[in-house]
C-alpha cells in the first residue's frame, strides 16, 4: 500500500524533502496560494501548528499556481510572505501542480485514496486539505471553506 512517506518533494529552498522526514507524525497537507480569498486561513494552519505540533502534528504547504493564478511569485516570494504576513514556520514546498497529467504523484495519490464531493478526485481550488494518519494514510479531505481551526477535534483524534 502507497503511503505519503513513498513520495519526495522539493522545499522552497530547493531542497528535495522526502516526505518520510515526518514518520509517525499527523500531517496535514495543503494546497495554498498567496493571492487567494482563503489565504487568511495561513493564519490558522500556522496556529494549528504551533498549538499541537510538539504533541505529532505536522503543517505541510504546497503553494499552486493552478487556480486563478493566484500563486504567481517565485520561491523566495512565496517564502517571504507567509513569513512576514502570518509568521509561517512550518514547512512550505516549492509550487506543485494538485491537477491533471503534470500533478505531483504525492497529489495524484491523495485526490485517489480521498476523493471529494460525487467521487471527483480533482482539486477544486486553493486550501483543499488533507488529514493524515501517523501511518502515512489520508483519512480525511477538507474543502477549501473549511477553516483550520474546524479541523482541531479531528486532527486531536489522531494524536
Amino acid at each position: 500500500m502507497t503511503t505519503v512517506y513513498d513520495f519526495t518533494a522539493k522545499l522552497l529552498t530547493g531542497e528535495e524533502a522526502p516526505l518520510s522526514r515526518w514518520r509517525g507524525r499527523v500531517l496535514l497537507i495543503v494546497n495554498t496560494a498567496s493571492a487567494c480569498g482563503f489565504t487568511p486561513q495561513y493564519a490558522g494552519l500556522q496556529a494549528l501548528h504551533e498549538k499541537l505540533e510538539s504533541r505529532g502534528l505536522t503543517v505541510l504547504g504546497f503553494p499552486c499556481n493552478q487556480f486563478g493564478a493566484q500563486e504567481p511569485g517565485s520561491a523566495g516570494e512565496i517564502g517571504a510572505f507567509c513569513r512576514k504576513n502570518y509568521g509561517v514556520t512550518f514547512p512550505m514546498f516549492a509550487k506543485v501542480e494538485v491537477n491533471g497529467p503534470d500533478a505531483h504523484p504525492l497529489w495524484r495519490t491523495l485526490t485517489q485514496e480521498k476523493p471529494g464531493i460525487l467521487g471527483t478526485e480533482a482539486i477544486k481550488w486553493n486550501f483543499t486539505k488533507f488529514l493524515v494518519n501517523r501511518d502515512g494514510i489520508p483519512v480525511a479531505r477538507y474543502a477549501p471553506r473549511d477553516k483550520p481551526e474546524a479541523l482541531e477535534k479531528a486532527i486531536e483524534q489522531l494524536l
